[in-house]
């Protein structure tokens, strides 16, 4: 199994799309955001803050995309 930063975030995207995970995985990113425990610790300069704005990014750039589509299905 070939595992990158690009496979690992097409895997987030595609979850976060689909109906039945949607709601889950955002609020594991989110418990994730609040949490101390993390991948990269945040105690480490810089590395340990390119995790959280990484993921935070994503939530962000998904959750807008969403509610501009539903803004768009309404009209």
């Amino acid at each position: 199994m070939n595992f990158s930063l690009s496979s690992l975030y097409d895997g987030y995207r595609n979850a976060i799309r689909h109906p039945k995970y949607r709601w889950w995985i955002m609020l594991g990113t989110i418990i994730y955001l609040i949490s101390p425990i993390d991948i990269a610790p945040d105690f480490i300069p810089i590395l340990g803050q390119i995790d959280d704005v990484m993921l935070a990014g994503l939530l962000f750039t998904e959750l807008s995309q969403m509610v501009i589509a539903m803004l768009q299905t309404r009209q």
